[in-house]
C-alpha cells in the first residue's frame, strides 16, 4: 500500500479510523471534554503504527495513559487557539493540502480520490489537520516568545563540535611564504597591480607547496592551523591577507575557494530609487507626471541624493538618498526586479509602476557575493533557536498541565 507522506505535522493524525458518533465523556479539561470514541480511535491508530513497524506495544494500561495525556494537552492549546482568536482560514487550509497532495506527487482532487479509496475520510482528515495547524499556531506564539539567545551563547555554539562538523565549509587557501616581511609587502603591491598570485607564488614563494602554485589541501577551518583559521574566519573568497608571521616567516594566503552544503555565491545589485504614491489628492496621471519631471532633473545634472531627500516618499530611504543597498534577486516587487535586472549599471531606469506607486531607479554597481558565512549564521541560529525551542515547550506544556483542571473518568 503506498504511504502518504504529511511533510509540515508535528503531530500524528488520526488518518485511516473515521472518528464515530460522540458517546461518553472520558475526560473533563477545564471548559471543554475528551470523548472515549477520541480515545479509542488514537487507539487504535497508534496501535496500527507498532504492528506497522513489527514493535511490541506497551501494555493496555501504559498506552491509553500516554494516549489520554496527548489528548489533554491538544485540548488545553486548542482552548487557548480559541481563547486569543487563532483562526485558520479555508484558504489556509486548502493551501495547507494542495501541498500534501503535491507532496505525494498527486494533484489535489486525485489526493482526495485516493483518499476515499483507501477507506479514509477526507473531511475528518481535514478537520484533524485543521486542529494540528492551531496547536502549531498556539505554540510558536506561546514559546517563541520565551526563547532568549544571546551573542555569547551564539559565539559559543558555532564552536562546538556538532556545529563546526555540520555547518564549517571545506576551504581552499593559496599560500605565499617569504622569509621577511619586506619581500611579504612587495609582492602585496604585485598582487595590487594585478599580478596572478599561483604565478608570484611559484616564483617566490619558499613553501613545498609553491611548485603548485600554492595552493594548499582542502580544510575546514578548524582544521587549519590556527594563524590561518583565525585569519581567513569569516572572509569571502579571493580575499588576501596582510603578511601573518609565524615562526617559518611571512605568509601571504588567499582565499581562494570553498565548498559544502551551505557554500553559496549570490548575485546583488546596489540600486537607488525614488518612489511617489498617488494619493486622494494627487491622481496616478499626477504622479507619473511629477516623478517623471523629477526623474529628468537628475539627468539634467540635479543630485540624485538631494531629489531623494525632498520627493521620495519612500520612509525607508529617503533620508538616505533612496539608497536601498546591496540586496539579491527575490528581494523586491516582481516589477521593480525586472526592472533593475534591465538596467545596466551606471544607468538609470525609465519611470515604472509597482503595487507601492511610481518610481525609478539607478543601478550603481553589481557584484556576486559570498554568502556562505550568512548561510552558516542562519544554520546555526536556527538549530540552536530549535533546541531551545524542543526545552521552552516541555517546560511551557507541562505548567499548562499543572495549573488545569483535568478529571478522568472511571469508565468500564
Amino acid at each position: 500500500m503506498k504511504k502518504i507522506k504529511y511533510y509540515f505535522l508535528l503531530l500524528p493524525l488520526v488518518v485511516n479510523a473515521e472518528i464515530k458518533l460522540l458517546d461518553r465523556i472520558a475526560v473533563i479539561v477545564d471548559d471543554g471534554v475528551i470523548m472515549e470514541s477520541q480515545i479509542k480511535s488514537q487507539t487504535a491508530e497508534i496501535l496500527e503504527q507498532y504492528k506497522n513497524q513489527n514493535i511490541n506495544p506497551p501494555s493496555k494500561e501504559i498506552l491509553r495513559e500516554e494516549i489520554i495525556e496527548k489528548l489533554v494537552l491538544d485540548e488545553l492549546q486548542l482552548q487557548m487557539a480559541t481563547r486569543v482568536g487563532i483562526r485558520i482560514s479555508d484558504a489556509e487550509l486548502n493551501q495547507t493540502f494542495i501541498r500534501i497532495a503535491s507532496g505525494n506527487n498527486m494533484e489535489l482532487e486525485e489526493f482526495i480520490d485516493y483518499l476515499r479509496s483507501q477507506g479514509t475520510s477526507y473531511e475528518n482528515l481535514r478537520e484533524n489537520i485543521k486542529r494540528q495547524m492551531l496547536i502549531q499556531r498556539v505554540q510558536q506564539g506561546r514559546v517563541s516568545s520565551e526563547v532568549s539567545i544571546t551573542d555569547k551563547e551564539f559565539e559559543g555554539f558555532l564552536q562546538t563540535d556538532d556545529s563546526i562538523k555540520s555547518l564549517e565549509p571545506e576551504i581552499q587557501l593559496g599560500q605565499i611564504l617569504v622569509k621577511t616581511k619586506e619581500e611579504a609587502n612587495e609582492i602585496l603591491l604585485k598582487l595590487d597591480s594585478g599580478e596572478d598570485f599561483q604565478q608570484l607564488a611559484i616564483n617566490f614563494s619558499k613553501s613545498s607547496s609553491a611548485r603548485n602554485g600554492g595552493l594548499l589541501d582542502w580544510k575546514r577551518p578548524s582544521e587549519m592551523a590556527e594563524l590561518f583559521a583565525n585569519a581567513v574566519d569569516g572572509k569571502d573568497k579571493n580575499w588576501i591577507s596582510k603578511p601573518l608571521e609565524s615562526g617559518a616567516g611571512f605568509h601571504i594566503i588567499k582565499l581562494i575557494d570553498k565548498r559544502g552544503e551551505l557554500v553559496e555565491f549570490e548575485d546583488q545589485w546596489q540600486v537607488r530609487h525614488i518612489l511617489m504614491i498617488p494619493s486622494a489628492i494627487r491622481t496616478d496621471e499626477e504622479t507619473f507626471e511629477e516623478i517623471t519631471s523629477i526623474r529628468e532633473r537628475f539627468i539634467d545634472g540635479e543630485s540624485f541624493e538631494d531629489l531623494a531627500k525632498e520627493f521620495s516618499e519612500d520612509p525607508g530611504t529617503s533620508s538616505n538618498g533612496g539608497d536601498l543597498g546591496w540586496s539579491g534577486k527575490g528581494r523586491y516587487a516582481p516589477e521593480f526586479e525586472a526592472t533593475m535586472l534591465l538596467t545596466a549599471v551606471g544607468e538609470t531606469s525609465e519611470v515604472f509602476e509597482t503595487q507601492f506607486g511610481y518610481h525609478f531607479l539607478q543601478v550603481l554597481d553589481k557584484r556576486n557575493k559570498d554568502i556562505t558565512n550568512d548561510l552558516i549564521e542562519n544554520r546555526a541560529y536556527n538549530m540552536l533557536f530549535s533546541r531551545k525551542y524542543d526545552e521552552a515547550l516541555e517546560n511551557t506544556l507541562r505548567s499548562m498541565r499543572a495549573e488545569a483542571f483535568v478529571e478522568i473518568k472511571e469508565l468500564d
